[in-house]
């Protein structure tokens, strides 16, 4: 396969074309992948779908609580569609070569759409915070203004660092190869191509791991101390059964996002391996984006009663 490069300073050339390696080493499970993450991403729009379905239109879910998971969904189906066709795309043809210029593109939605991600995580474990922690404030704090102003935050607060990080990444001459050892354009594996001094690089992706993950992260982690103080000092164990299972589901998807990313990006350098790097990275793009749905009905009462509703409307 031939790639395309420019000139440069030095004897030196510079990549405006990578490879993406996918699942290259794994040429007899091609047709298996493909037909599995094809099923997957039918879930991820199927479940999502109907989750944004019903908590836009049915009259039980018009709280902030089912607002904020209706953008939730949203965002899952744009996060998933960022990666999974451009996979299923070079699993399905021998072309696996991506621009220059659709790499920073995929790499900057990607990022942009996973940090907004911990954002609204964030809030969310704030929304259930004040329900639980101050339900008699909740109408007047969580109102309808303040709840699309920290929707809208999430989804835009985070694009101006992101455009930075995503100039720095592609600032820089790659050539030390052409493959990005990867399914996609990841910082990571992207940033190991880099060759000559890549520090300033390096800062910016932990700056950017520590507004766009740790911090969102430790706020989750106050909210949740707190709500789960509150909820045991609840004289009922009815009451305190009742109070969980509102938050408990997004406790769970926090976990599996977190857990997942976390390892990814914030691991030493010595522990990094491309295997590990893309299952890792396919738990939280596409195994979690189609859990999330299934997470939320399955302990969510009002959800599952709206989807009923939907179903025998049909």
């Amino acid at each position: 396969m031939k790639y395309e490069e420019m000139k440069t300073e030095g004897n030196t050339s510079t990549v405006t074309e990578f490879v993406l390696q996918g699942f290259s080493d794994l040429p007899n499970l091609k047709k298996l992948l493909f037909g599995l993450f094809v099923i997957i991403y039918m879930i991820v729009l199927f479940g999502n779908g109907l989750i944004i379905i019903i908590t836009k239109f049915d009259p039980a879910l018009q709280k902030p609580m089912y607002f904020f998971l209706g953008n939730f969904s949203s965002l899952e189906i744009c996060y998933v569609t960022v990666t999974l066709p451009r996979m299923l795309k070079d699993l399905w043809t021998k072309d696996r070569s991506i621009s220059r210029v659709e790499c920073a593109m995929q790499m900057y939605f990607f990022i942009t759409l996973g940090s907004t991600e911990c954002w609204l995580l964030a809030v969310m474990s704030y929304d259930r915070y004040v329900a639980i922690c101050n339900p008699l404030h909740y109408p007047l704090v969580m109102n309808h203004k303040v709840c699309v102003l920290l929707a809208v935050g999430s989804w835009t607060g985070v694009i101006p660092l992101q455009i930075w990080q995503t100039c720095q990444m592609f600032s820089l001459h790659f050539c030390k190869s052409k493959e990005i050892k990867h399914y996609f354009c990841d910082l990571l594996p992207v940033l190991k191509l880099g060759c000559g001094n890549t520090s300033i690089q390096e800062v910016t992706l932990y700056i950017a791991a520590l507004v766009f993950v740790v911090i969102p992260f430790m706020l989750i982690l106050v909210s949740y101390s707190k709500i789960i103080g509150t909820i045991l000092r609840l004289p009922t164990a009815t009451g305190r059964a009742k109070a969980f299972s509102t938050c408990s589901s997004h406790l769970m998807v926090v976990l599996l996002f977190f857990g997942s990313a976390t390892i990814t990006y914030l691991q030493p350098k010595s522990m990094q391996s491309p295997g590990t790097d893309k299952l890792l990275s396919l738990f939280y793009t596409t195994v979690t984006p189609m859990f999330n749905p299934l997470i939320y009905s399955l302990r969510n009462k009002e959800v599952i009663a709206a989807l009923r509703k939907l179903f025998l409307k049909k």
